[in-house]
């Protein structure tokens, strides 16, 4: 079991423990529960949650798979389904399944009753070493990822490793893309152990997952609890999102992973520090070689020009100048803001780097 303590003061519980799915009752306190998942994880471990749960009034509520119920509609419906079984604000919400349930039944739960304690359950290699902690809740707009939400901390995160033996290869290495992540933003030596043992990774070896999702958990709980809202240090957990958000629009969400397109961002955003002389060739080419081992699949063919139409759109800009979070050395990040007028030839010859 890891504690940590959140900006505000109070005492969040992260446990991470393999088979923790069938003890899971005694980590939540709530007598009634309001479960969220998905078709996917519901078919997988739907039996056995309402089980491990069944000395509880539990009502579980189904959405479909994939970034496309991340929406306002989704969200509406889940409300509304809280409202006709008469939820209080002494009940509880559970957010069981990858990233797409963990934002939107969290943004359910900052919203319902103006917030309810809720618990994130992830079932994802991505949602446990990243958007189950720190609590950031959203939902997609068409003009852009992750437009509309809260900052709402869960009261407890509750990883089980053991879940990710289900995962498609393609949820790995969704997953491994943020892993990575960590490394460059952060620490070095984290991003020299994936270099040595990312074949453990992508297979899920069980000690060496473990502490994958340990030191990501670490590493993001640190910044987090710095810079809870993201006023400061929390942007450089963006690094790729600016790129990989702008992809994800370009060809329409659920069509490429948001871990694919975070790899992809960062391969594009590590050129542009290249091409803006803030980081050395052998170091670019360090991170760009470790991307290509991640997936087997080339990054999509597109233009500057089309992807210049979301990152106008992206939340973290500044009086119209774009966010970027660039390395800047080993296991060190900053951010920077371009106009748009200078940053397209810059993307666009980093673009043709790759």
């Amino acid at each position: 079991m890891e504690k940590m303590r959140e900006a505000d003061g109070r005492e969040e519980t992260i446990i991470v423990k393999n088979g923790l799915i069938d003890s899971i009752g005694s980590y939540i306190s709530g007598k009634r529960l309001f479960l969220v998942t998905d078709e996917t994880v519901y078919g997988h471990y739907g039996e056995r949650i309402k089980v491990t749960l069944s000395d509880r009034d539990i009502e579980i509520y189904v959405i479909p798979g994939g970034e496309d119920s991340k929406t306002m509609e989704t969200a509406t419906a889940i409300l509304e389904a809280m409202l006709e079984k008469n939820l209080s604000r002494s009940d509880e919400l559970v957010a069981f399944g990858g990233g797409v349930v963990g934002d939107v039944a969290g943004f359910c739960a900052a919203i319902y009753m103006r917030g309810i304690p809720y618990y994130q359950v992830p079932t994802t290699l991505l949602a446990q070493v990243d958007s189950s902690v720190g609590g950031k809740t959203a939902v997609n707009m068409p003009q852009g990822k992750n437009l509309v939400g809260a900052f709402y901390q869960p009261k407890r995160v509750l990883i089980d490793p053991g879940l990710l033996k289900s995962l498609s290869e393609r949820e790995r290495v969704s997953g491994i893309g943020e892993v990575v992540k960590y490394g460059v933003i952060l620490d070095y030596d984290f991003l020299r152990s994936l270099e040595s043992n990312l074949a453990k990774l992508q297979s899920m070896e069980p000690d060496y997952l473990e502490y994958v999702i340990r030191r990501c958990v670490a590493l993001k709980q640190s910044v987090t609890d710095q810079d809870e809202r993201e006023s400061g240090l929390r942007k450089i957990l963006n690094f790729g999102h600016t790129v990989g958000h702008g992809i994800e629009k370009i060809f329409g969400y659920g069509t490429y992973s948001h871990g694919e397109a975070v790899l992809w961002g960062m391969a594009v955003e590590s050129a542009v520090a290249l091409e803006q002389g803030l980081i050395e060739p052998m170091y670019y080419e360090e991170i760009f070689e470790l991307i290509q081992r991640c997936t087997s699949r080339s990054m999509p063919e597109f233009s500057v020009e089309a992807l210049m139409k979301p990152l106008l759109h992206d939340k973290k800009n500044k009086a119209g100048a774009i966010s970027f979070i660039l390395p800047v050395g080993k296991g060190s990040v900053k951010e920077f803001l371009f106009e748009p007028a200078v940053i397209e030839p810059i993307l666009e010859r980093s673009r043709r780097r790759l």
